[in-house]
């Protein structure tokens, strides 16, 4: 199998980190994992540093003036870019995204010919989402819908986190360009992807909201979601 870097930021993770990382090891002990702390102060850098010890797949960077979910993937993918890693997965520290489905998001890309596969909750309007309160759920579920509507890209779950790229994909993707650090940065991600013309896939996934740990989900993230998708298409950040 070409080489595959699972990119995970971290901010405060010490009750998922070591678990996450052990999972993601289990299931292919010869993928690479790349940690993306944004400084955090709760012991989950020295976690990360003691398994380094024993797992030389595992590499870790660490941000010290800089913060925001956009911002720790960019870290990540230039990272990536100049390791010459041929598949690039985003994925969460927290469990709602299962390891054992990095597999399948690889094969989209490795055996099925598609350019970015994307862990889809809502393919075909079916939701796979546990543990979500209902309001939140239909947050995410409509503003889905509705970035769907605006932009026109055939993707049902376009705020998804759970992402695997082919370096190319990466490469063309100018990251001076993207202007969105929360949820609008995985949107315009992947219309900057569509606009490109890559190929992208669906693959249908149960996501389960995190069980330990503090969500980093907050109402600036939303709004930025959902009035980002409107700025990008009046203030030309739909361009390539």
């Amino acid at each position: 199998m070409n080489r595959a870097l699972i990119i995970i930021p971290t901010l405060n993770e010490v009750e998922n980190i070591n678990a996450i990382i052990k999972a993601v090891f289990n299931v292919n002990a010869d993928y690479h994992i790349l940690i993306v702390d944004d400084n955090s102060t709760d012991g989950t850098i020295d976690i990360i540093k003691n398994l380094q010890k024993v797992h030389p797949n595992l590499y870790l960077e660490i941000r010290v003036n800089s913060r925001g979910l956009g911002k720790a993937y960019i870290h990540g993918f230039k990272w990536a870019i100049n390791k010459d890693y041929d598949y690039i997965l985003e994925m969460d520290a927290d469990f709602s995204h299962n390891p054992k489905d990095l597999p399948r998001l690889i094969q989209a890309c490795e055996q099925d010919g598609n350019d970015l596969a994307i862990g889809s909750r809502y393919i075909n309007n079916k939701i796979n989402v546990i543990n979500w309160d209902f309001k939140r759920l239909m947050l995410s579920y409509f503003a889905s819908k509705y970035v769907k509507f605006v932009t026109g890209i055939p993707v049902f779950d376009t705020t998804a986190g759970f992402i695997c790229y082919r370096r190319k994909v990466l490469k063309t993707i100018d990251f001076s360009k993207i202007r969105f650090t929360g949820y609008a940065f995985q949107i315009e991600m992947k219309f900057k992807a569509w606009l490109h013309k890559f190929k992208i896939k669906e693959v249908s996934i149960i996501f389960t909201d995190r069980t330990k740990g503090t969500s980093k989900l907050d109402s600036s993230i939303i709004s930025e979601a959902i009035f980002g998708v409107i700025r990008m298409k009046f203030k030309g950040l739909t361009k390539k």
